[in-house]
């Protein structure tokens, strides 16, 4: 199983770029997307190669969800690290987006 992160491209140099991934700063090729990317861009990054854009919103607010999650695995205490979406997503066992962050309706 995969979890994509959304990665922040923070320099680019033709079809290569470097990523921040939480801290983590490596370097994807370019070359899988379907359109042009740019320095401040957030990607999708599978074996080495950014594979999607994500539209930025969407990917802070995927960000803070998976920050919410580490919150609560450090405390172990649901009720006190996230609010109720995220408490029970986890309780469910399952991350499942039907309305994903960003998304109207």
């Amino acid at each position: 199983m995969c979890l994509a992160i959304p990665s922040r491209i923070v320099e680019k140099n033709d079809l290569v770029a470097t990523v921040d991934v939480c801290g983590a700063r490596r370097e994807v090729n370019l070359m899988l997307l379907p359109e042009e990317a740019e320095v401040g861009d957030y990607v999708l990054v599978h074996a080495g190669f950014a594979m999607q854009k994500v539209d930025r919103s969407v990917a802070r607010d995927s960000l803070a969800l998976l920050g919410s999650l580490v919150e609560v695995e450090r405390s172990k205490d649901q009720s006190e690290a996230v609010g109720g979406e995220a408490a029970e997503l986890l309780e469910k066992g399952t991350l499942r987006w039907e309305n994903p962050p960003g998304k109207k309706g």
